[in-house]
């Protein structure tokens, strides 16, 4: 009982930082593109007070000098596997690794992701399901340092889809804790959702095609039908929610707009129609341009499986042209980079990939602040510098609109008003 008391204790105890007063260097407004000098953030407790132009440091507060450094909002990824053992050759690895060493990896990689400048994430799936919901709640309690999570506690998917870890042991011989979301019809959709909910997931996340990594299933290919994908909108809706889709064909992207999903994940062969769609809906757009070169030299130098290899040739070139495609019709697109497939802390090597398939620096750095907060819903707190927001910002050397490979070496890092590097 000792020992629960104490947890309760370390549980409650408040992460809030004193007053600070941050100089900036060049204090980076994301939704004007520019960048302002002398500014200073004025930080109260874990948000921001207010912005003012530099002075005497205000009386009893620290002064942080970050005045050799650009100055932006921590930046958001939006398609991260923080809680899972990782992407290998190995096929079994997460079922040989416990649901404990699991949480306790992903705690590991939530370190490594703040410190690359990544205050905030949504991990869209484990294998080990729930062990995002428990790596996010031992963050938010001050247990373990990292970035805000939002989770999805696992995978909505068919028996033997994307979803599944195929090709170890017959799926049914799988623990119960990596099937939580396999359903076969709208009716189960509905049940896993209400599920995972009552169980404290902030989303769902919809395989509605076959997956690049998954022994047995076709990228291209549907799996969730659109009555299942509905099913699952609609519980998400009621807990006021939503729910995004692994999506990489194109009749699967187009059946997940149809049945409301305010995402896509991947995406990499949408066709015309499911770009004017994706426009006229307001759906979102986030499409890992960066990982497939990963995959193509590490996974074959380590003999990933050949399949694995196979897909992701199929779809990396084709994706980085449908997502040029998508930067000049207009389609909202926002930063996702898949962690886990790669190692975790190298996250922002995908800024210079969408800026050299047709962004700007300025609309890849607010696809992973302003616009990645308007996906997960929480605009009123993150993605810019502003008064009442948190106080989650980086410093970076250099100029991020002239060269935005300067995010791939974040100096330091504020989360909530605490400097957590």
């Amino acid at each position: 009982m000792r020992a629960l008391a104490v947890i309760a204790a370390l549980m409650a105890a408040p992460a809030g930082a004193a007053t600070t007063y941050v100089e900036a260097g060049g204090l980076l407004d994301v939704q004007t593109a520019t960048i302002a000098k002398g500014q200073c953030i004025v930080v109260d407790g874990e948000r921001i007070a207010r912005i003012e132009p530099c002075g005497d440091t205000p009386e009893g507060a620290e002064r942080i000098d970050w005045s050799a450094y650009t100055v932006l909002p921590g930046l958001i990824d939006l398609h991260t596997h923080l809680a899972d053992a990782g992407q290998s050759a190995d096929l079994a690895a997460p079922l040989n690794t416990s649901p404990q060493l699991t949480a306790l990896i992903g705690a590991h990689n939530a370190r490594i992701t703040l410190d690359a400048g990544f205050t905030t994430v949504r991990d869209v799936g484990t294998y080990r399901g729930l062990t995002d919901a428990a790596l996010r709640d031992a963050i938010n309690h001050g247990l373990v340092p990292g970035p805000r999570m939002y989770v999805a506690g696992a995978y909505l998917t068919h028996p033997g889809g994307g979803g599944e870890l195929n090709g170890v042991v017959p799926n049914d011989q799988l623990p119960p804790d990596m099937r939580l979301g396999v359903i076969s019809n709208p009716q189960e959709a509905h049940d896993r959702a209400e599920f995972l909910f009552a169980h404290g997931v902030d989303f769902l996340k919809l395989m509605a095609t076959g997956a690049v990594l998954a022994i047995g299933t076709e990228p291209g290919e549907p799996e969730l039908t659109e009555a299942e994908m509905r099913a699952a909108v609609a519980v998400a809706k009621a807990h006021g929610s939503y729910a995004t889709a692994h999506a990489h064909g194109a009749e699967g992207i187009k059946a997940a707009i149809r049945a409301g999903v305010r995402s896509i994940e991947h995406a990499s062969l949408i066709d015309e129609e499911g770009l004017r769609m994706a426009k006229d809906a307001g759906v979102w757009l986030v499409m890992d341009v960066f990982n497939g070169d990963y995959i193509d030299e590490v996974g074959t130098r380590e003999g990933w499986p050949e399949e694995y290899l196979r897909k992701n040739r199929e779809t990396t070139l084709i994706q980085r042209q449908n997502f040029a495609r998508a930067v000049t019709m207009g389609v909202p697109l926002a930063f996702g980079s898949d962690s886990g497939v790669y190692p975790h802390g190298i996250n922002a090597r995908q800024f210079a990939y969408m800026v050299q398939w047709g962004m700007t620096p300025a609309q890849a750095i607010r696809a992973a602040t302003l616009d990645a907060a308007k996906v997960i819903g929480h605009e009123d707190e993150v993605g810019t510098i502003a008064p009442g927001k948190f106080a989650d910002m980086i410093a970076v050397k250099g100029d991020p609109l002239a060269d935005v490979r300067v995010l791939e070496n974040v100096a330091h890092v504020m989360k909530g008003g605490s400097i957590a590097k």
